[in-house]
């Protein structure tokens, strides 16, 4: 990596990092009415000094913002405020669905280019297919305009049962045509897959713990026994967290009855303690845990809970370190401020949150650029834990608390060191773009390939390493990409499968090379 571009893993971190601050463990919004007192009349008064005589018009909103956020500011990293299109934006995926025509789609030269419509939605019932370029929604032009992601959902968003007239242009066919889309609810899935790796080893992939998460995972656990699963691997790599009450469930359906899984501690001291049940459909088999550095809240609860009841195995690297927990507080005008009202603890007593200091978040955040400097993603040893936070688990091995899980079998980064955002990008939307306009090229060319044809050919075909090395080269990121060339290769191909034949041949393909899944087959052999 060049030294213009040390900068870069930092920067991919901080935007996974910003998903983490807003994405972590919260309760189910309350609504509150605040008593009347000196510091919120004080606020109110000057607000109205301001409206009513400052020298200049003034957007007052725009100065409540400014002061709900620098309060929470000095109180810690994961009290944050959100505006009210963050906050519907936010509410959709943790939902787990929305009302639209369901497409995955970017800006593709300032069109809305649809990457693919999602299996048996609106979209792709109407007959939208990838590669469509979408010009028109009635009669407001989608093209041309550099129209905003908030104004484009608002044209292809709507009441369920509402029909939207779309202007398509096929490039395939060179043709305009105008498809009538009815808009339905779309599900955003938690669960990406739920697929067997081996004979007897299933693997199932969260993203996020939102209100259907459970839903789908007990889907995907139930689906995977059926099939022969006598050992279950759990991948919360790069997920940020999300709601508490689903990972415990998740938890339970590993753990025997009685059994800890998670307990909150409050500004007045008040416990509260969450045991597994007896419900749980998988409490014999082997179970492993995949963790990353972006693994945070409510995956290291999970994590925690089968780490110190020595139920199963935490693979990877060190977790984030969350471990406070927040209420979301909703506002008449559609904001929301999420508040930190406990902190939460695993089984054997240990808080995981990392250090930080009141009014630094930023310095919180850069936490990332020290796991860089000190090694740590690439040996074990470097890990620093404290010899006074020593706790035991249910056998009594000994674990740490004081930021983050670590894990019991620890796999370093993939990539070469001084490398390390390479990691990151590969797991961006970089790589899919790149990969669907070198499909959009000649759409036709993969029309009647199969799967197996596809494997033969791309498996012999190192040229679109040399093309995504020049496409990140025109985007400004000048990486040499042949130290990991086959890393690259593999996530190259996994992603034309993906957009060419779906999800399932994705994971085959990523799974295959992946170190971690190495790791977890090594031991479970």
């Amino acid at each position: 990596m060049k030294s213009k571009d040390k900068y870069l893993p930092i920067l991919l971190f901080a935007c996974v990092g910003l998903g983490i601050m807003i994405g972590g463990i919260i309760n189910f919004p309350e609504h509150y009415s605040t008593p009347k007192n000196a510091p919120k009349a004080k606020l109110n008064k000057l607000i109205d000094f301001i409206n009513n005589e400052y020298v200049d018009d003034v957007n007052s909103d725009s100065i409540v913002d400014l002061t709900v956020n620098s309060i929470l500011e000095k109180l810690d990293p994961h009290s944050i405020y959100l505006p009210p299109s963050e906050q519907t934006t936010e509410a959709e995926i943790m939902k787990g669905d929305f009302v639209g025509i369901g497409v995955n789609f970017y800006m593709y030269k300032d069109t809305v280019t649809v990457v693919n419509p999602l299996p048996n939605g609106p979209a792709a019932k109407a007959g939208i297919q990838a590669g469509d370029r979408i010009l028109f929604a009635g009669k407001s032009k989608l093209y041309g305009r550099n129209l905003p992601s908030d104004s484009l959902f608002t044209k292809l968003k709507g009441e369920e049962g509402t029909k939207v007239n779309l202007t398509v242009y096929r490039k395939s066919t060179n043709k305009k045509i105008n498809l009538t889309v009815t808009r339905a609810t779309v599900p955003i899935k938690s669960v990406d897959i739920a697929l067997m790796i081996n004979k007897t080893t299933g693997y199932i992939k969260i993203n996020r713990f939102a209100e259907t998460t459970y839903d789908e995972f007990l889907k995907g656990l139930r689906d995977l026994k059926q099939k022969g699963a006598k050992s279950i691997v759990v991948d919360v790599r790069n997920n940020g967290g999300g709601y508490l009450e689903k990972a415990v469930e998740i938890a339970d359906e590993f753990l025997k009855e009685d059994e800890l899984i998670v307990f909150t501690k409050n500004k007045k001291s008040i416990i509260n303690k969450t045991f597994a049940t007896s419900e749980g459909i998988f409490e014999n088999g082997k179970v492993t845990i995949l963790i990353d550095e972006n693994s945070a809240s409510a995956s290291e609860i999970l994590a925690g809970a089968i780490q110190d009841n020595d139920r199963g195995t935490i693979v990877g690297r060190r977790s984030f370190g969350k471990g406070l927990v927040q209420r979301e507080v909703d506002f008449e005008d559609g904001s929301a401020v999420r508040l930190t009202t406990a902190r939460y603890y695993t089984p054997s007593g240990r808080s995981i949150q990392k250090p930080y200091t009141k009014g630094e978040g930023e310095k919180y955040s850069h936490d990332f650029e020290t796991r860089f400097e000190n090694g740590e993603l690439y040996a074990k040893d470097k890990i620093k834990v404290a010899d006074s936070l020593k706790f035991k688990t249910k056998k009594g091995r000994i674990v740490y608390g004081g930021g983050g899980i670590v894990p019991d079998i620890f796999v370093p980064l993939e990539v070469k060191k001084g490398e390390e955002g390479l990691a990151y990008l590969l797991n961006s939307g970089v790589v899919d773009h790149f990969v669907f306009e070198q499909i959009d090229k000649d759409r036709n060319a993969f029309k009647d390939m199969t799967y197996a044809a596809f494997l033969t050919n791309f498996g012999k075909d190192d040229s679109f390493i040399s093309k995504f090395e020049d496409y990140l080269k025109n985007a400004g990121l000048e990486l040499k990409l042949s130290n990991n060339k086959e890393i690259v290769k593999t996530h190259l191909i996994a992603e034309f499968a993906r957009q060419l034949f779906g999800e399932i041949q994705y994971y085959q393909i990523l799974l295959k090379d992946d170190a971690m899944i190495k790791a977890v087959l090594k031991k479970n052999q």
